[in-house]
C-alpha cells in the first residue's frame, strides 16, 4: 500500500510540475497567421522567439526594416520573429490583414511570421497578450503593453525573459547579445 501511495504521489507531483512548466510557455498556444492559416507555438520549441505587436501607420514603423534585418540574420540560429499586428494606440494598424500583409511586403520585405491582428490591451486583450503581460500566467512580471512594437523575448523552452521597450531598435545590442547568447 505504501508503494502505491508514493507511486500516486510521484505522479501527481510529476503532473502538477508538467502543467506548471507548460503554463509558463508560449508553446501552448495556437493562433491564426495573417493569411488565417494556423500557427502552432510548440512547433518553435528549442527556438528564442521576439514577439512584437507592430503598426504600419506609426513613428517607429521603420522597425519593420531592422526586424527583418536581425531575422534573415539569425532565423538559421534557431530564431524566430513573430509579428501580431494591433491596432490599439491611436489606430495606427487600420488595416486588414491583407492590406498588413501587402504593406509589410512591399515596403519592408517582410518574411518573418506576422499573425492575425488581434488585441494587445484591455479587457479584449488576445490569449497570447494575457500570457506575456500577466505574471500568473508567463512566471516572471506583470507588463503593460506601452505602444506599437514592444518585444517580448523567450527562450528556447518559450518562457519569457525579457521585455524591450517600444523605442529601443531590434538591432539594439542587448538584444543582439540575448540572441546570440549560447547556453
Amino acid at each position: 500500500m505504501k508503494k502505491l501511495v508514493v507511486g500516486l504521489l510521484a505522479i501527481v507531483t510529476f503532473a502538477f510540475i508538467f502543467s506548471e512548466q507548460t503554463m509558463n510557455s508560449i508553446h501552448q498556444f495556437k493562433v491564426k497567421d495573417i493569411e488565417g492559416n494556423d500557427f502552432d507555438f510548440s512547433f518553435l520549441k528549442g527556438k528564442k522567439i521576439m514577439v512584437v505587436n507592430t503598426a504600419s501607420k506609426c513613428g517607429l514603423t521603420p522597425q519593420y526594416e531592422q526586424l527583418e534585418a536581425v531575422y534573415k540574420k539569425y532565423k538559421d540560429q534557431n530564431f524566430v520573429i513573430i509579428g501580431f499586428p494591433s491596432n490599439d494606440f491611436m489606430s495606427q494598424e487600420p488595416g486588414t490583414n491583407d492590406e498588413i500583409l501587402l504593406f509589410c511586403k512591399k515596403n519592408y520585405g517582410v518574411t518573418f511570421p506576422i499573425m492575425d491582428k488581434v488585441v494587445v490591451k484591455g479587457k479584449k486583450k488576445c490569449e497570447v497578450y494575457q500570457f506575456l503581460t500577466q505574471k500568473s500566467k508567463n512566471g516572471l512580471l506583470d507588463s503593460s503593453v506601452k505602444w506599437n512594437f514592444q518585444k517580448y523575448l523567450l527562450n528556447e523552452e518559450g518562457v519569457l525573459e525579457k521585455v524591450i521597450p517600444p523605442t529601443t531598435l531590434p538591432n539594439d545590442p542587448s538584444i543582439i547579445s540575448w540572441i546570440e547568447d549560447k547556453k
